[in-house]
């Protein structure tokens, strides 16, 4: 840990002094030119999302599912995991300085609720989907059924990737309007639709009971990487009390929750029946 953490400070001024042309040599390390998006490509893309792009390469690597790779098989190509990772931060910044400023009498829990509320893996992929990235992605053929057959989570992480590249490219400002006029209001909106949180009313509920706050445990992951399913319990005291499944952990929780609401309200209507001869309190769902 020690190595990393000295690799790291060694590293800050080299970056201080790199930081900010996309015509410099790390830029051209990063991001080699792959030749797969052309000229007509790039200006349908700029369409699409509404930004002037000035190197496209960046954009390549955005739009590169790992799964493509093993179609290629070239060292120049790269997935865009890593601009993934850049995107998600940038995207929780922005949205964090959107909340902070528009929402100055609420708390600093509520604020995290209300992002967590309005980004995430559904929401992100709406918006993807609002601007065709679907049209636009480099995937194996499986992984293009896999998309068809409705696993989103591909179109969330190149939207990710998205926001990576229009910030290297054309820099805070840009991203920040980019984010702000074509990915928040659809975030709301849907947030507004599809407001549900099955985790937060389970909480709600257990703790209302005075019981500790439940626990969600990853029982089953079936799949490939780009088709990944995943099972999960949610435990209160000790006990499943219920069980979901769904394509990431978040979503798998949230069924899960809801699962877990449907046996308590069972289980409390039981109990409030006359003389209690069906009580099931010591049940766990199947």
């Amino acid at each position: 840990m020690k190595d990393i953490v000295r690799q790291l400070y060694a590293n800050l001024l080299k970056f201080a002094s790199n930081r900010g042309s996309a015509n410099n040599a790390m830029f051209r390390d990063l991001f080699p030119p792959m030749g797969i998006l052309t000229d007509e490509r790039v200006a349908e893309l700029e369409k699409q999302i509404g930004v002037d792009i000035h190197l496209a390469s960046l954009y390549e690597q955005a739009l590169t599912h790992r799964s493509y790779l093993q179609v290629v098989n070239s060292p120049d190509h790269r997935s865009n995991e890593r601009l993934e990772f850049l995107g998600d931060a940038i995207l929780g910044m922005v949205t964090a300085e959107y909340l902070f400023y528009n929402n100055r009498e609420v708390l600093e829990g509520e604020l995290t609720k209300m992002r967590s509320w309005i980004v995430n893996k559904k929401s992100l992929a709406i918006c993807a989907r609002a601007l065709k990235l679907e049209e636009f992605l480099f995937l194996s053929y499986s992984a293009t059924q896999s998309l068809q057959r409705g696993n989103d989570s591909m179109l969330a992480d190149a939207l990710e990737s998205i926001i990576a590249a229009v910030y290297l490219d054309r820099g805070f400002d840009e991203v920040r309007r980019f984010i702000v006029e074509k990915l928040l209001p659809i975030m709301v909106r849907e947030s507004l639709v599809h407001d549900t949180n099955y985790k937060s009313f389970l909480l709600e509920t257990v703790q209302g009971k005075g019981l500790p706050a439940p626990r969600y445990v990853v029982v089953r992951e079936q799949g490939p990487d780009h088709e990944k399913h995943f099972t999960v319990d949610v435990v209160v005291e000790e006990r499943v009390i219920g069980s979901g499944t769904g394509r990431n952990k978040k979503d798998a929780e949230q069924a899960a929750a809801e699962a877990g609401l449907a046996f308590l309200a069972k289980r409390s209507k039981t109990k409030r029946s006359p003389g209690g001869s069906n009580e099931q309190s010591t049940e766990t769902p199947a």
